[in-house]
């Protein structure tokens, strides 16, 4: 049997030929530790280098300004946690109602030790309400996704920062979804802190950078030597960190291109399901988002229905099943849209791989999934 058509590109890309060509050295030849005097520890410091300055390049940071981490998640923990260990007498930090758990985790633990967390709203196409953002004196931090996980939103991260430093806080924005999708510059976005994925680009899974800009405070998670200037211990993961660089490098070369690609392709899968099933129903913006991701609602059945009866496509919901309970995507929810209609939800993320041959397989199969669940729907009523 053939793999099925792979639509989850938001939750983890392949390897980019390129990546695994420059990691194999670093797996089997370059085995110095960076942190050696000798030429062999020399060898992976260049590399881990090299890495740095590629990663800075297509953020439009300085090298130093790039921590390299296990991911993003450790990434977003380094940077609300470590900016809030500062004693600057402000114990209020903003985040929004459907951020990703690698920021709603580290919130909820400040909370529980002196700080008072607030959620912004979004409104009904899944984008910050800028008008609940009443940060005051008291915000030490405030920190929101560029690009939702489910939906693909873009968020207005200029104007957030803007609001935040105007209080003196600081501006924390998670990209790990948008870095290698769409320009993710930050000067323009006006961040102090930015936590990038290595997986959700083409680089390997387990490694991930954390931008700091130069005079922002910040203390380390974990305690030891004083790899990362101190502030991520512990032996770098050279060969990983070696094809991040290369990951940012390729993507940064094609991003304007890939993007108008793989955006044709997305509106196009949208286009034939759309000519099948008219009541489908789009999540999110219908412009600001990611150009890889659609993220449909269909109408009178669950997503995970739809993608069982569809085993030629490999994608996901937002969706969770507990104890055969169902419950709806608190990001879809967030919207408006009821639990009922949220449940029908299915997210297709495209990549660099994906073929319009793959989009038209990928159409007729949801299709056919979906009046097979429906005709199965109406002969249980």
């Amino acid at each position: 049997m053939n793999d099925p058509i792979y639509l989850d590109h938001n939750a983890t890309t392949p390897l980019l030929p390129e990546v695994v060509e420059v990691m194999l050295p670093y797996l089997q030849d370059h085995y110095g530790n960076p942190s050696s005097g000798h030429v062999y520890g020399r060898r992976a410091k260049a590399a881990v280098e090299e890495a740095r300055a590629q990663v800075a390049a297509m953020i439009g940071a300085a090298p130093e300004e790039i921590l390299f981490t296990s991911g993003g998640t450790e990434a977003n923990n380094l940077a609300i946690r470590g900016v809030t260990a500062s004693s600057s007498g402000r114990n209020r930090i903003w985040s929004r109602v459907i951020e990703h758990p690698a920021t709603t985790r580290p919130i909820e633990w400040l909370a529980q030790h002196g700080f008072r967390a607030q959620k912004l709203g979004v409104d009904e196409v899944g984008q910050v309400r800028l008008d609940q953002a009443h940060f005051d004196d008291h915000t030490q931090l405030v920190t929101v996704m560029h690009a939702n996980n489910e939906t693909g939103v873009l968020q207005p991260i200029a104007e957030l920062s803007q609001q935040a430093h105007r209080v003196g806080a600081l501006m924390h924005s998670d990209a790990a979804q948008s870095l290698g999708k769409v320009p993710v510059q930050v000067d323009a976005l006006g961040v102090d802190l930015l936590s990038i994925a290595g997986h959700k680009l083409y680089a390997p899974k387990g490694v991930g950078a954390l931008y700091v800009r130069r005079g922002t405070p910040l203390s380390p998670l974990l305690l030891g030597a004083n790899h990362e200037g101190g502030l991520r211990p512990g032996t770098e993961n050279v060969a990983s960190i070696v094809g991040l660089g290369a990951a940012c490098r390729q993507l940064a070369s094609t991003l304007e291109a890939e993007g108008a690609r793989t955006r044709g392709l997305r509106d196009l899968l949208f286009q034939r399901l759309q000519q099948s099933i008219p009541a489908l129903a789009l999540n999110g913006h219908p412009e600001q988002r990611l150009p890889n991701t659609l993220n449909i609602r269909f109408p009178g059945v669950r997503g995970d229905q739809i993608l069982a009866a569809a085993p030629e496509v490999a994608a996901s919901t937002g969706s969770a099943c507990h104890d055969g309970d169902h419950q709806a995507s608190a990001v879809i929810t967030a919207m408006g849209i009821s639990s009922t209609e949220a449940l029908g939800s299915v997210r297709l993320s495209l990549g660099r791989g994906t073929t319009s041959d793959q989009v038209e397989r990928a159409a007729v199969a949801l299709t056919r999934a979906y009046r097979s669940v429906t005709s199965e729907v109406g002969a249980s009523r």
